[in-house]
């Protein structure tokens, strides 16, 4: 069966922060702990193509990819896949972003199958994605929310 994990985190910033910075792929690598290098390879209106690099796994394994992402403001959502799919049959992610009362709640909704060679199964990577994305919604909370000096003024709880 396909995996599928939905993570997701309130902001308390402004949606256009919000929206301009974690679509701003360039910068990835110093809104997101586990990107040592990202690099965009086509840009086409809102559809972006870019290859992202991790830092070496616990086996010096360095892992990259080519993706994919169509960015759509007036709905606030993004639609991204894989292009070079690696251990993944296929890899898509949908990122929504959704004005509340308490700031941006922005979700990411990945949908996956791995493939029957691939070095983890698809509940182990439901597993990892659980585990890793809660971290990096947090670090990019904590980052955007200290761009705009919500962090020493928001309720804490």
């Amino acid at each position: 069966m396909p995996g599928r994990t939905e993570n997701s985190i309130v902001i308390s910033a402004p949606m256009e922060l919000v929206w301009q910075r974690t679509n701003d792929i360039r910068a990835w690598p110093d809104l997101f702990s586990e990107y040592a290098a990202a690099e965009v390879l086509e840009e086409d209106g809102p559809r972006v193509r870019f290859r992202l690099t991790m830092y070496p796994d616990e086996q010096q394994r360095v892992w990259s990819w080519v993706s994919e992402r169509i960015a759509d403001p007036v709905t606030r959502t993004v639609e991204a896949r894989r292009v070079e799919p690696g251990p993944f049959e296929y890899m898509r992610i949908r990122w929504t972003y959704e004005q509340t009362d308490d700031g941006v709640l922005m979700r990411w909704i990945q949908d996956f199958a791995m493939r029957p060679d691939a070095p983890v199964d698809d509940a182990g990577m439901t597993a990892r994605i659980n585990a890793n994305s809660p971290v990096q919604l947090k670090l990019i909370k904590e980052k955007l929310e200290a761009d705009t000096g919500a962090s020493a003024s928001a309720p804490r709880g």
